[in-house]
């Protein structure tokens, strides 16, 4: 399957902002975006005017980095989210945080939503009981996930749950300690926390 290899550090650099795709360390003084708080390559300190079209491209590419998607994912997603009843951006970017990968990071379960889809493929949890190891399963409201029970003794959730900091968002009923949590309502534009103007995204896929 297609993935990007690349250093993700220059990911952040590009979009001018931190991106949070290496966990803990970009909480600290070796953060890139600390360091070099410019778009990576040659002329990245040059100054560019950016159109409108660009503007848009630009935001759809941030929002597929940070959710760890590729373009026919997010195509498909956009496609998805028109469908629905209701404003298209925020539609997308329910079904972005209703990711089996995003919904196990929210958790607290993994310090990025990398290793949160790393831990998914590796069969660490299930969903309503069952095996759940495809980390773009969309959940559905009174979904519940939880970490198996033969993964729960492993030092990685234990040193996951001992130091984790992360408040789950209103529309999931978590519980770090007893590593699961249930879906209770779909997530609104106000639970999602990023910098994202949907809008760019709508009218770029519009044209």
């Amino acid at each position: 399957m297609a993935r990007y290899t690349g250093a993700v550090c220059r990911l952040c650099r590009r979009e001018g902002m931190k991106l949070f795709l290496k966990g803990d360390r970009c909480y600290t003084d070796k953060c890139a975006i600390n360091k070099r708080n410019y778009a990576p390559g040659q002329h990245g300190q040059g100054r560019k005017k950016v159109s409108n079209y660009g503007l848009q491209l630009r935001e759809k590419q941030k929002v597929k980095r940070i959710y760890g998607v590729l373009e026919t994912q997010f195509r498909n997603l956009y496609e998805k989210a028109e469908k629905m009843q209701g404003i298209s951006g925020e539609n997308l970017l329910s079904l972005l945080e209703r990711r089996l990968d995003n919904t196990v990071y929210r958790m607290g379960l993994a310090s990025s939503r990398k290793e949160a889809r790393q831990l998914v493929r590796h069969g660490h949890f299930s969903l309503n009981g069952h095996k759940a190891n495809v980390p773009s399963m969309i959940m559905q409201v009174g979904d519940v996930i939880a970490v198996k029970e033969g993964s729960k003794s492993s030092a990685k959730f234990k040193s996951l749950v001992e130091n984790s900091t992360r408040v789950a968002p209103k529309w999931m009923d978590a519980s770090i300690e007893k590593m699961e949590a249930k879906i209770t309502a779909l997530p609104t534009r106000e639970d999602i926390d990023l910098e994202i103007a949907e809008h760019l995204i709508v009218e770029l896929y519009s044209k």
